[in-house]
């Protein structure tokens, strides 16, 4: 997770690229749209259509990015980073809507009257406005996939994969205007079309499935639970233990619980001073972490909190360093 940029400085980037991603989709659309219907292309068609797909979920994905910014309220105590995870889901979904609305439009040319040889000019502008397509879509995908990295966006990383399969597509229907005008067999147009639906389907069906997930609250990777125990045991000479360590996520948001079991014998100011040193510690691997802390005082005869801080008795020991806080 990053530790370079606070909160807010991520929110303004996220809400940059996905404004980026929203310019770049709308200038594609309306030049997919021109040159395929002036070449008669079902394939360039099809990709306008998915193109359409992907601005819809560009603009989704940027009024999600901008709410799931905003500060909790009295409605939403805990923030709105489900926002992103609804986007996520509905983004999902639109592909679906354009495989389907693609294998239409592509077996009613296969099964329609056979096409007129398309004009070797117009061809030559349909490879041209795929290629432009598939650079363009190549370099905004990449921008989107490092900043959902960065920032925990499923919205920015759903889109990302609007536009990474708009890659391969536009490669596809590229290779099968290149086969017309080698060959001038019409066919390759329509099968290259079904082509970018079966493609499509099975990016729609991969991010259906994680945004769902999202959207049920479970735990972070076990990976990430171990991390937070390593900073928590960083500290273990100070307190007796802690137990009930709860994580979940919502959109980029990380929420992390557990209970903390402290010396009886320390004041009230002395234990709230070592729970904020923990929610620091905690905040910098974790950026966007809400961190609740319940204390506890020892009870001497309690024994299911030592087995909890295995890093420390690993590192620990005769001649070994005592952690300090």
């Amino acid at each position: 997770m990053s530790t370079t940029l606070d909160k807010t400085s991520l929110d303004q980037l996220k809400e940059k690229t996905a404004r980026l991603s929203v310019i770049s989709n709308t200038g594609l659309v309306l030049m997919k749209f021109a040159v395929g219907f002036s070449i008669g292309s079902v394939s360039i068609i099809s990709e306008a259509i998915h193109s359409s797909m992907d601005l819809i979920a560009a603009v989704i994905a940027f009024f999600s990015v901008r709410k799931s910014a905003e500060p909790p309220d009295a409605a939403h105590s805990f923030g709105h980073g489900k926002f992103e995870d609804i986007s996520g889901l509905v983004e999902a979904l639109l592909i679906f809507v354009a495989a389907i609305l693609i294998i239409k439009e592509a077996v009613t040319k296969l099964l329609g009257e056979p096409a007129e040889h398309y004009s070797p000019d117009l061809l030559i502008l349909g490879i041209a406005v795929m290629g432009i397509s598939g650079l363009v879509n190549w370099y905004v995908s990449n921008r989107l996939f490092a900043v959902a990295k960065q920032s925990e966006s499923i919205a920015l990383e759903s889109d990302a994969w609007h536009l990474r399969t708009d890659v391969y597509t536009s490669v596809g229907v590229m290779v099968g205007l290149v086969l017309i005008k080698l060959t001038g067999i019409t066919i390759f147009d329509p099968l290259f079309a079904l082509g970018v639906a079966v493609v499509i389907m099975k990016a729609a069906y991969d991010l259906t499935v994680r945004s769902f997930a999202d959207l049920i609250v479970h735990s972070l990777p076990e990976k990430d639970n171990r991390r937070i125990e390593e900073i928590l045991c960083e500290h273990a000479s100070i307190y007796a233990g802690f137990h009930d360590l709860r994580t979940r996520r919502s959109g980029p948001e990380v929420f992390i619980e557990f209970h903390l079991v402290m010396p009886g014998e320390l004041t009230v100011l002395e234990s709230h001073d070592l729970a904020d040193h923990l929610e620091s510690d905690l905040k910098l691997e974790y950026p966007r972490s809400n961190v609740t802390i319940h204390i506890e005082p020892c009870n001497r005869g309690c024994t299911r909190c030592g087995s909890f801080c295995t890093f420390y008795k690993k590192n620990t020991g005769p001649g070994s360093p005592v952690p300090e806080p």
